[in-house]
């Protein structure tokens, strides 16, 4: 009699990770469309209690506007600009920090209220400079 010897077994082969899978998410609770289904309940139709509205709010205080502010680029003579640097002097001597913005805001704010005949003194008493760059010395 002769026997089959029996092939050694071999060890399988390792098994890759699989991921589990996801458990599946809850189905969603389907509403139905008034396109689709024309019967609605009666229990969708009414209104929601009186009790369940949102409380009214306080009405907010009125805030005012912000302004819009913009950036500008001038140029102007050494003269000038030594004289704001005499009014923020003057101003510091009186108690006040002031800006060079501050300074020029207040200058148009002292020519807006001028008549016509001397707003047209003072804008003549003022040099013309060539606009722009200066340049490069």
């Amino acid at each position: 009699m002769t026997t089959k010897a029996k092939p050694k077994a071999t060890p399988a082969p390792a098994a890759k990770k699989v991921a589990a899978p996801k458990p599946v998410a809850a189905a969603k609770e389907v509403t139905p469309s008034l396109s689709a289904n024309k019967t609605v309940s009666k229990k969708m139709e009414a209104p929601l209690p009186a009790t369940t509205a949102k409380a009214e709010k306080p009405p907010k205080k009125d805030k005012p506007k912000k302004v819009k502010m913009v950036r500008d680029s001038f140029t102007m003579p050494d003269s000038d600009y030594a004289k704001l640097a005499e009014l923020k002097k003057k101003c510091l001597e009186a108690g006040i920090h002031v800006k060079k913005s501050e300074l020029l805001r207040a200058g148009l704010l002292s020519l807006s209220k001028l008549t016509s005949a001397s707003l047209i003194k003072a804008v003549g008493q003022v040099e013309i400079i060539k606009t722009g760059r200066p340049a490069k010395a």
